[in-house]
């Protein structure tokens, strides 16, 4: 049996972090990957996911908004598949720097999947290994249609092993997937149809930004269905047909259901450790990471906190740094920024309008609303708009919430996210003085 002092299940974002800080400090690290290094992000998530978008970006400038400019642009052709096949060269590349890190590091890598003995133990094959810390960093996966022909219906994983593009597609979802792919998809010239179950998307974000795109989305011929429920899929050929509950049907050579992940806690044995899920099967954790089993931890998608990156990043690094350098550091899931990567972006920061009236008294309050035309578009015919809410609280009016949908609010949040995330108030936004012209100025001006 082999010996370490860390020893991390999942080779994504969040436990290729720590156990690189881990190793920076001396620690003698074992990193468990059954698949490619990069987890979710980097393979199936964010890197193909904002290459794809930065194609359709570019189609849909050269396509609408080129003439505008005086521009006479032509696309001769889009290959879709060569498109797959430099995306696919850069994720590998991706792949070795991710190995010389950790390399660099001296954290040791092992390809296979574990299996607990006791909360101390694993097992790789027939191989053991000990430590006494353990951290858990196994993400998620998509969820299954859980309808008659659900098994038809393909996730996000299965549209990025497609090196040929579906010529109508049926998105099925309200949240991030399906808003990002439906922009993409349809940029791409697929023809998009996106149904969800409810009377708007996005539910969980301010409603003035799932209320504008999707009337952006339906300007851009996406054609958009609110409240239909799937009931069951038929295969009819070469397409499939989708049956909702409302009796209405749908047909398409692709269906993406985009309804959400379910954590990796099953099939490696947890129930030999004392590692508690919750009502919703993702692991219990408190503030530090911490498990219900002392020694082990977890973070990233499998606590169903955040399913972000960099937040999976931020907690398992501080995690390192609190049991191998001595600081008291844990992550604070409060007031993380997070950007769609819709058509337009969407940008946001803190409470929503909607929560924060359900939390404070109403005179407490005092919204600001900016609703504008980028200048990107002030010669076209087409005037998409742009619109920005601050949600600032008591009478210093701290901003307790940013929101933003339209062109370029993508790269304004971040500079946004460290002042609210200093406490920043509208007078500070106010003695701000502007950059003009840019869409940003907007933040800082708003009476």
């Amino acid at each position: 049996m082999k010996q370490y002092d860390y020893i991390v299940i999942g080779g994504g974002s969040g436990g290729i972090a720590s156990a690189n800080r881990a190793g920076m400090y001396g620690q003698k690290v074992l990193l468990i990957e059954g698949n490619q290094l990069g987890g979710t992000c980097v393979n199936v998530g964010c890197v193909p996911k904002k290459v794809m978008w930065q194609a359709s970006e570019m189609l849909e400038m050269i396509r609408r908004d080129a003439p505008s400019y005086g521009i006479d642009a032509e696309i001769k052709e889009f290959d879709f598949a060569e498109l797959v096949a430099r995306r696919e060269k850069y994720i590998h590349f991706l792949h070795t720097a991710y190995q010389r890190g950790l390399d660099s590091n001296h954290v040791e890598v092992i390809r296979g999947y574990t299996q607990f003995i006791d909360k101390e133990t694993v097992a790789v094959g027939e191989e053991h290994f000990t430590a006494p810390n353990i951290l858990i960093a196994t993400g998620g996966r998509p969820g299954k249609l859980q309808i008659p022909g659900g098994e038809y219906a393909k996730d996000s994983n299965d549209f990025f092993r497609l090196t040929e593009k579906p010529k109508r597609m049926v998105v099925l979802g309200a949240g991030y997937i399906a808003v990002e792919f439906s922009g993409l998809a349809q940029q791409m010239g697929i023809e998009v149809a996106w149904a969800y179950r409810n009377e708007r998307p996005l539910r969980a974000f301010d409603e003035m930004l799932g209320r504008n795109l999707v009337e952006m989305y339906k300007e851009a011929g996406i054609e958009v269905y609110p409240q239909y429920v799937a009931e069951r899929i038929e295969k009819n050929g070469e397409d499939y047909m989708v049956f909702f509950e409302n009796g209405s049907t749908l047909s398409a050579d692709f269906v993406l259901f985009a309804g959400g992940r379910i954590p990796n806690t099953d099939g490696f044995g947890l129930e030999n450790t004392g590692v508690e899920l919750d009502e919703r099967g993702f692991i219990k954790v408190d503030r530090y990471q911490n498990t219900t089993a002392q020694g082990i931890y977890a973070v990233g998608d499998v606590i169903g906190k955040l399913d972000l990156t960099p937040v999976a990043i931020a907690a398992g690094r501080r995690l390192s740094e609190r049991l191998f350098n001595g600081k008291d550091l844990y992550l604070d899931y409060e007031m993380v920024p997070t950007v769609l990567f819709s058509h337009p972006p969407i940008a946001t920061i803190g409470l929503s309008e909607e929560k924060a009236r359900a939390l404070y008294p109403e005179e407490e309050l005092k919204i600001y609303r900016s609703r504008f035309t980028p200048m990107y578009f002030a010669l076209n015919e087409y005037r998409q708009k742009c619109e920005m809410k601050l949600v600032c609280l008591g009478k210093e009016e701290k901003i307790i919430g940013l929101h933003g949908i339209g062109v370029g609010v993508d790269e304004m949040l971040q500079g946004f996210a460290v002042a609210i995330k200093m406490g920043a108030t509208k007078a500070d936004f106010d003695n701000t003085v502007a950059i003009h012209p840019t869409g940003a100025e907007e933040f800082v001006t708003m009476r």
